[in-house]
């Protein structure tokens, strides 16, 4: 089963590697294209793309051509916004949307203001300084927590050495205690066991003549 599993793997591995390839190769050549019509009008280069303005359209007709990712990104917003007047529903705006206004006008914004926001990254950098913060709130937790573990250990190393030594000072104590009763026990005993006393007994031989 290890052969066919090597060659799946090995299968998987070149196909996402062809993906990686054909996808940087994408961004490549966005950016090479983005270089190129940065010194360029946008009327240059919608004579170069053989596309109309597209202020000029209007309702019903085709958006789709501006939306392909051939066509440079100030170009297909410029369209988007024409296709947003031109149509009814998206230009019916209820007063709801929170990015309704317009932000761009200068005299709107506040002076010197800072946002978290990135083009391109969204709140990344704040997410990411939000983990960090998070990380070492956490290895400050566990290092409290590993410093209260120790002086437990401590304080435990300490009852047992003293759990330790009441009971010798408890056997010291019973045995100067218990040790008067056993000698009176054996003196006791020593009494009991003495050899008793022989009785002697003298015959007076003339009596018992007569």
């Amino acid at each position: 089963m290890s052969g066919p599993d090597f060659w799946a793997r090995r299968k998987a591995a070149v196909e996402a590697e062809a993906v990686e390839d054909a996808r940087v190769e994408v961004q490549l050549q966005a950016q090479e294209r983005d270089v190129r019509v940065a010194e360029k009008s946008d009327a240059e280069i919608l004579a170069d793309l053989e596309l109309p303005d597209p202020n000029t359209l209007g309702e019903g007709d085709d958006f789709k051509v501006f939306l392909t990712e051939t066509i440079p990104a100030r170009i297909r917003t410029r369209a988007l916004r024409r296709l947003w007047l031109t149509n009814p529903v998206l230009a019916n705006i209820d007063g709801l949307v929170d990015y309704g206004e317009d932000f761009t006008d200068a005299s709107c914004v506040i002076e010197n203001i800072q946002t978290a926001y990135q083009v391109g990254k969204g709140m990344t950098a704040h997410v990411d300084e939000m983990a960090r913060q998070a990380a070492e709130e956490a290895e400050a937790a566990e290092q409290q927590l590993a410093e209260i573990s120790e002086a437990s250990e401590d304080e435990t190393g300490v009852i047992e050495e003293i759990d330790v030594e009441q009971p010798e000072q408890e056997a010291m104590t019973k045995v100067a205690y218990v040790a008067p009763a056993d000698i009176a026990h054996e003196a006791d005993e020593l009494h009991v066991y003495a050899a008793p006393r022989r009785m002697r007994f003298a015959f007076d031989e003339g009596a018992a003549e007569t």
